[in-house]
């Protein structure tokens, strides 16, 4: 349960705010552990479905803030304690506040940081979770929050990168089709009746105009229908296991694009198990949580097989040999940092190396498709107005 509490402080502030308790009494013995005068505390009135879970989110680079914040706090050698309390204190995405709130009262119960967190698996990934258990066990936190701030922001900026790279193109093309549909229900039908109102002979091409026209206008609304059921469909099929792994794969075997999320993939691999290893996570454990957190089913059951693999003795290069998704310049690369034992390191290379080879594509692709998409959908008006204008064109020049 949530409660909102007002208390004043050791030093007479007087402070409002939440906290998540079992019920009004922890509550009230939580804040007094926080060495609060409690003068309020009431059931925080749930908030609606909607506004709750659509509206409320913590994106990665609130998550990446908070990092580097986490990390300068232990660095000036402020307790977790203090260090979450405070920056509870003054997060202002209230969902986040909930949360270390809440991480603040497990810390204050006992519990470990990695233990605290772990209970918020929407904000903090199995990865983030893992990483600061490996903080905890070596006694480097302070370097484990600046590890994850700078791997976090890496993998946004490249994510963002990607994902905005497709934007325009699918926004070009839903523009594309939207003019078309606009002149074949609109345009399309009222230069037509003038046409044929003329009882000219017609061109063919001006014939399948008109012909396309008059099936749009009389057998769209179905199609429409039809679509947004397909689309239904498909969003219902990825979230079963079986769907995700057919949709990942036709997102793998897509021209162009597909080549495009296979090395945002590899990125993600390589960087995620670089910072993973460096700092001591055992490699085993490091190819599990890579695997979870790579957002694709067909690598996801690589980095499995691969860890069942390598706890079976063979080496992860080996493991990787017999899977057509992993090129053999990655192989060959594992193996010598397998037999210099410098496997971090050559993951770092490989990291940096595909974010490049992300980059590049992005840029080529969007180079190419901009172009491409605005001379196709200028070919597309010209067409339909040519075949419509042509004939009318005739009708004028007859009548004078």
């Amino acid at each position: 349960m949530t409660f909102s509490y007002k208390a004043i402080t050791d030093k007479g502030e007087h402070k409002e705010g939440t906290i998540s308790a079992t019920n009004r009494d922890s509550a009230i013995s939580a804040l007094q552990r926080r060495g609060f005068i409690v003068v309020s505390v009431t059931i925080e009135e749930e908030k609606g479905f909607l506004k709750k879970n659509l509206f409320e989110k913590v994106s990665v680079k609130e998550v990446v803030v908070l990092s580097r914040q986490i990390s300068t706090l232990f660095e000036a050698q402020v307790s977790a304690l203090k260090a979450f309390s405070l920056l509870a204190g003054n997060t202002e995405n209230s969902l986040l506040k909930r949360k270390l709130n809440q991480v603040v009262d497990d810390l204050q119960a006992g519990n470990s940081i990695s233990g605290a967190l772990s209970k918020h698996s929407d904000v903090f990934s199995d990865f983030y979770i893992n990483m600061v258990r490996a903080g905890e066990e070596s006694g480097k936190l302070n370097q484990t929050f600046i590890y994850l701030a700078d791997y976090l922001d890496r993998q946004y900026a490249l994510t963002s990168k990607t994902k905005n790279a497709l934007i325009y193109p699918a926004f070009v093309i839903f523009t594309f089709f939207a003019v078309m549909i606009l002149m074949f229900v609109v345009v399309i039908p009222k230069l037509s009746a003038i046409i044929l109102e003329s009882a000219q002979t017609v061109p063919l091409y001006t014939r399948i105009v008109i012909g396309v026209s008059n099936f749009t206008v009389q057998y769209g609304i179905f199609f429409a229908i039809f679509f947004i059921i397909a689309l239904f469909y498909v969003w219902r099929m990825s979230l079963t296991p079986k769907g995700k792994l057919f949709l990942d794969r036709v997102k793998l075997s897509t021209p162009v694009v597909g080549d495009l999320f296979h090395k945002l993939y590899l990125s993600r691999i390589s960087d995620n198990m670089d910072t993973m290893l460096t700092s001591g996570i055992a490699i085993v454990r490091s190819i599990e949580i890579t695997g979870s957190v790579v957002g694709n089913s067909i690598y996801e059951n690589i980095m499995k097989e691969a860890a069942e693999a390598v706890k079976e003795g063979r080496s992860l290069s080996q493991s990787f040999e017999s899977h057509p998704e992993v090129p053999s310049i990655l192989v060959q690369m594992i193996r010598v940092g397998e037999e210099t034992g410098s496997l971090a390191q050559i993951l770092r290379t490989l990291a940096h190396f595909y974010k490049r080879e992300v980059d590049d594509a992005v840029d080529t692709m969007v180079g190419l498709i901009e172009p491409i998409m605005i001379v196709l959908l200028g070919l597309g008006v010209g067409v339909l107005l040519t075949s419509v204008l042509v004939p009318i064109y005739n009708i004028a020049s007859g009548i004078e």
